[in-house]
């Protein structure tokens, strides 16, 4: 079974389902909360419709772990795959019609983060999709990709997230980031945000609220880490938690040593 290709044909079924709705009064009508805790729109509910369709028409048989349904069993034969989702990365964009949110799916043989063997993440309005398998490099729209040589703070252009009600003590924790970094950015797609670290765009992107749902980075992790970059935990361990809708976290991630030794001294100082 040649999954990268499966997930694949997944992304650009979700693709055309989320691009009829995309920035219409019809995304943003609300179903309820969705496993992860948030609204689910209707752009949600047709992006993850048309992944498990996929799924089906492939007779694949696994376990699904997405953002709105949580945990499920996807076809008629045990399984020892996962597959992690967020059909939509960015949810907020897609709804208002901003050009930037994606499809997160992510492979497995277990239920943890370290556990992933294939990636994908697709630019749902520019049709760019980035991919990996584990010890076998990273691409964009199949060429090989590396992240940023740059070497100097003040060069680096950061992504933070910044969403959160609790702005202040958010703002206490980056304050020494703040002083010594000067291009900050932050576009409101988590997993695309890691990718352009991945192949250079950016240097680093970091999100320290402990709000992050594992379903949104959990392809841009091996992503990143197969191009060459580094993402860890703020305080600097090697991240591995479940693979479950609801489970959250934080990290850095940075193009290379450097630049990642000196996001933590910041954030340390």
């Amino acid at each position: 079974m040649n999954w990268l290709e499966i997930i694949q044909e997944c992304s650009q079924k979700i693709r055309k389902e989320a691009l009829t709705l995309y920035g219409s009064p019809e995304a943003a009508v609300g179903f309820g909360v969705g496993a992860g805790g948030d609204v689910t729109k209707r752009i949600d509910l047709a992006a993850e419709k048309a992944l498990i369709d996929c799924l089906n028409e492939h007779e694949i048989s696994c376990t699904l772990v997405s953002e709105e349904a949580g945990t499920k069993k996807i076809g008629s034969e045990p399984s020892e795959f996962y597959v992690t989702a967020d059909p939509v990365d960015g949810t907020t964009n897609a709804v208002r019609g901003l050009p930037f949110s994606a499809t997160v799916i992510a492979v497995s043989r277990g239920p943890w983060l370290q556990d992933v063997e294939t990636a994908l993440v697709t630019d749902l309005v520019h049709n760019i999709t980035y991919t990996a398998q584990k010890n076998g490099g990273a691409f964009r729209n199949g060429e090989r990709i590396k992240p940023s040589e740059t070497s100097e703070i003040s060069d680096a252009v950061i992504g933070v997230d910044l969403n959160t009600f609790k702005i202040e003590e958010l703002l206490t924790k980056l304050e020494g980031l703040l002083r010594v970094g000067k291009h900050f950015r932050h576009f409101g797609a988590n997993a695309l945000e890691i990718c352009y670290v991945a192949d250079g765009s950016t240097d680093a992107f970091i999100d320290i609220r402990g709000k992050l749902r594992v379903t949104d980075m959990v392809a841009s992790y091996l992503i990143l880490r197969e191009a060459g970059g580094i993402i860890v935990s703020p305080e600097g361990e090697e991240l591995n938690v479940p693979l479950a809708a609801t489970q959250r976290l934080s990290f850095i991630a940075a193009s290379n040593n450097r630049i990642y030794e000196a996001i933590r001294e910041a954030l340390n100082s």
